[in-house]
């Protein structure tokens, strides 16, 4: 989908203001060449103060994105285009993040567990004065889990670093029974969403 755009853009210092592998494998699938320089914006936003987690996830990608762009500037490394993200699982008004420990995670796939969660992700693209925005949501069915299952999961290690406390692409796949929606919307970044604007952009950059 970015061809011939990707050489236009290949062309540009694009920056991922994101330490998420799983975003960085993401981006790498189409060819995009890229630095990564993660934000070290404090997540300080209170999500019950949002009416809805869409624009949550958009404003907290937004200031990852100003704090990456406030940081290269000061160093004289202006970026062509930075791109932030932020994903949150959310279910019943509630937002589930990365549990802190295996306590939390047991916990938080118990109320997940064959029940129906919608992962929301928040993007924003900067270039210059240009700012785009967009967020995607894709609804995921958890299949029921015992508690047994649901603490070997957790010995694996594979929650403790993930929104919801499970990996799509990974073991945590085996516990969803379906999705409604974007795969890598749930992996943390909306690959066709971000090529469709990505897309735009380069063709203002001609």
């Amino acid at each position: 989908m970015l061809e011939p755009i990707i050489d236009i853009l290949n062309s540009q210092r694009i920056i991922l203001a994101s330490g998420s592998p799983r975003r960085e494998e993401i981006l790498k699938c189409v060819g995009l060449k890229f630095e990564v320089c993660p934000s070290l914006y404090e997540e300080s936003l209170d999500p019950n103060t949002y009416k809805c987690h869409a624009d949550f996830v958009l404003d907290t990608a937004r200031n990852k994105v100003q704090e990456v762009a406030d940081r290269l500037n000061a160093d004289g490394k202006e970026a062509d285009i930075i791109i932030g993200a932020d994903t949150v699982v959310s279910m019943d008004g509630k937002i589930y993040g990365k549990p802190k420990d295996e306590r939390r995670a047991i916990q938080m796939l118990k109320e997940l567990s064959g029940r129906v969660h919608t992962v929301f992700t928040g993007v924003i693209l900067r270039s210059g004065t240009c700012l785009m925005k967009f967020s995607e949501s894709t609804n995921v069915f958890m299949t029921p889990m015992s508690e047994e299952i649901i603490k070997a999961y957790v010995k694996t290690g594979e929650p403790l670093d993930k929104a919801g406390g499970y990996g799509i692409q990974g073991l945590g796949g085996s516990l969803i029974e379906k999705i409604e929606g974007d795969y890598f919307n749930v992996m943390g970044l909306p690959l066709h969403n971000v090529c469709k604007h990505l897309v735009e952009m380069g063709k203002k950059m001609k």
